[in-house]
């Protein structure tokens, strides 16, 4: 096999001076000595499943499975796992292995859509920057674990008249000297007489772990318009969360790979105390007959909606098209079975939203018995069930602070895992643009990367931070990592080339029969576009402006939201026009030029590239932006 002229590469991607492998953090044993590879299998999966399984698969599969049927929602969830999740998840992971190559330069695939590339990048930024800080939420509560009385647990001097541990009855109707009459509680009590079931009417009162959220955790504002002062101490924990990731990312996927064995699994482990302490307590069979349902609600399935939830929950639940599959695959070694990998880690993270379900009723089930409520009036999602609903119940238990922290120190975990892929997709996108200087300055770069991250997101933990994290979450996270899959998909499939496609992932795994891949090809070229095609017309259809409980958004607070998607989106058509205008000959021959690979397209090593890729201009000498006007290219 023939060896590139340039100094410093072998055939199979080994430096003949090893000594600068080790700069950057890479081993002698790395089949890619550039970029550095994985240092096990098991550093990739434990990855892959912290980045997949976060703070959704606890706060908001539970509650959706409850909302739509019980037991009957998991049918539609298995179908949209198979139909759209798997398929866009199969497809990153082989795209970012195949080339070894971040979010961005991948795009050398299909130089047309590189803006579809940045704009997964520049979501991952902002998701990034308000995720840190729900991170520094879990961080304030796991330390205010750390008390004999938890500090939610009853309303202490923080409090208002409105706090109760209790309902309170506000009137009800009775029975007096033969007659049916209407009177306030305090009269019926005072004259020993009794409420008639179904005619009381409570006061209104919000319990001590509400007012612990609003009063002292966030010192909540009136709205967005009141920004108010910057809260020092979750301040100090989104700070602390930083330097974590700082601290864990210092050496790429070097160090992060190992401490994914700690932060992946233990919450396993946390989870599985829940459910058997929650399986002991009074109410628990409630709660989960509330999560499954007792007969599971098989009329819901006709419901559109259910589907549509199901379908989003599996697409945000396994973060395709954020550009962190891709990044954290680029780092396998080329022979890797990326088709087995994508099975396990989909799989895992879909078995891991139905146990946490468990966990989460049963003891929810509790607090509804001991409150004497019906557990629909207890269960809730997102940051409520976290932050309030849940705290409470642990609350009631016996010795609460250590079940308080064992629930936090959960959360950070799933928090952390996920956050980890998000900046190394950051990085790994830097390293691609300027790799040179990532070799000699990894440590600094990904330090200035935490840092000004921490400083964005200091408007998040301002008394108005709560309408910014949700505001970023209703933009952000939504249609343009939508719009982004749907591009992602057609760009590959259909105009890269399906067929193509597949042959580049058999150099990989091997050849395979066409009866393997027909299930592939059913979904990639028609099943999930059509799918994830509906849901985007869906989101945009059922638009409602973004409100924080009962707190709606100022107008210049939803201009604000659009402009951010507005910046994220920009990108594709920017980047396409100016890759247009930098190519040769009339319109249509330029717009055919973007549309083919760029000659620097295939695998990173030339060991790797066979006769198909035989032509390939090495990186070194190919710059990203400049497009070749080869022909013949695709077929």
């Amino acid at each position: 096999m023939g060896m590139l002229s340039l100094p410093g590469f072998l055939s199979c991607g080994k430096k003949k001076d090893f000594s600068l492998s080790n700069e950057k953090g890479g081993s002698d044993s790395d089949e890619n000595a550039e970029r550095g590879n994985w240092s096990s299998k098991g550093d990739y999966l434990l990855s892959m499943v912290g980045y997949a399984v976060g703070l959704g698969n606890v706060w908001r599969f539970p509650y959706l499975t409850y909302q739509n049927g019980g037991g009957a929602f998991l049918i539609p969830y298995t179908l949209m796992l198979a139909l759209a999740g798997l398929p866009l998840f199969f497809m990153e992971c082989s795209l970012g292995q195949f080339a070894s190559l971040g979010p961005i330069s991948v795009w050398r695939i299909l130089p047309l859509f590189q803006g579809v590339g940045i704009t997964m990048v520049i979501i991952s930024t902002f998701v990034a920057i308000y995720y840190n800080v729900i991170i520094a939420y879990a961080l304030y509560y796991l330390f205010a674990s750390f008390q004999k009385v938890l500090p939610w647990s009853d309303c202490f001097s923080w409090a208002d008249e409105f706090c109760s541990k209790t309902r309170l009855v506000s009137d009800c109707n009775a029975t007096l000297d033969g007659e049916i009459i209407h009177a306030n509680y305090s009269f019926i009590t005072s004259n020993n007489l009794t409420c008639m079931n179904g005619t009381m009417n409570y006061k209104p009162a919000q319990f001590p772990s509400e007012q612990y959220w609003n009063k002292v955790t966030l010192q909540r504002s009136s709205g967005l318009d009141e920004t108010g002062n910057i809260v020092w101490y979750l301040a100090l924990c989104l700070l602390l969360s930083w330097m974590i990731i700082a601290a864990a990312l210092f050496k790429g996927i070097k160090s992060s790979g190992k401490v994914v064995y700690f932060t992946a699994l233990f919450p396993y482990v946390i989870l599985l105390i829940l459910l058997v302490r929650g399986a002991t307590l009074e109410g628990a069979r409630d709660g989960i007959e509330y999560y499954i349902g007792r007969q599971s609600n098989i009329t819901k399935l006709m419901e559109a909606e259910v589907w549509k939830d199901a379908a989003t929950q599996i697409f945000y639940s396994l973060s395709v098209a954020w550009g962190g599959l891709v990044a954290l695959s680029s780092y396998n070694k080329f022979h890797n079975n990326c088709y087995s990998d994508a099975i396990l880690v989909c799989v895992t993270n879909c078995v891991t939203s139905i146990f946490a379900g468990f966990a989460i009723f049963s003891i929810l089930g509790h607090m509804a018995f001991v409150s004497e409520r019906p557990v629909s009036e207890v269960v809730d999602s997102g940051f409520d069930l976290a932050f309030v609903a849940y705290p409470e119940a642990l609350s009631k238990l016996p010795v609460s602070p250590l079940w308080s922290f064992l629930f936090f120190f959960m959360l950070l975990l799933l928090g952390l895992d996920s956050q980890f892929a998000t900046i190394e997709t950051i990085t790994t996108t830097i390293h691609d643009i300027y790799p040179e200087v990532m070799k000699k300055l990894r440590i600094p770069v990904t330090l200035g990367v935490c840092v000004l991250l921490f400083f964005l997101g200091l408007i998040c933990v301002t008394q108005a931070g709560i309408y910014w994290v949700n505001l970023i979450d209703h933009f952000c996270a939504g249609w343009g990592i939508l719009i982004a899959a749907v591009l992602e998909i057609i760009g590959i499939i259909y105009i890269y080339g399906g067929n193509r496609f597949i042959e580049d992932i058999e150099m990989m795994i091997g050849k395979k029969s066409n009866l393997f891949w027909l299930w592939w090809r059913m979904c990639w070229f028609f099943i999930t576009p059509v799918l994830l095609m509906a849901i985007l017309i869906w989101s945009l259809v059922t638009f409602s402006t973004p409100t924080y409980g009962s707190v709606l958004y100022p107008t210049w607070g939803t201009a604000v939201g659009w402009c951010m998607i507005i910046f994220c989106v920009i990108w594709i058509p920017i980047i396409a026009i100016q890759k247009i205008v930098k190519a040769e000959g009339n319109l249509c021959q330029r717009i055919l030029s973007c549309c083919r690979p760029s000659a620097n397209w295939g695998p990173y090593l030339e060991c790797h590239r066979g006769e198909r890729y035989s032509h390939i201009v090495d990186p070194k000498k190919e710059k990203e932006h400049e497009i070749p006007t080869v022909s013949g290219f695709v077929y």
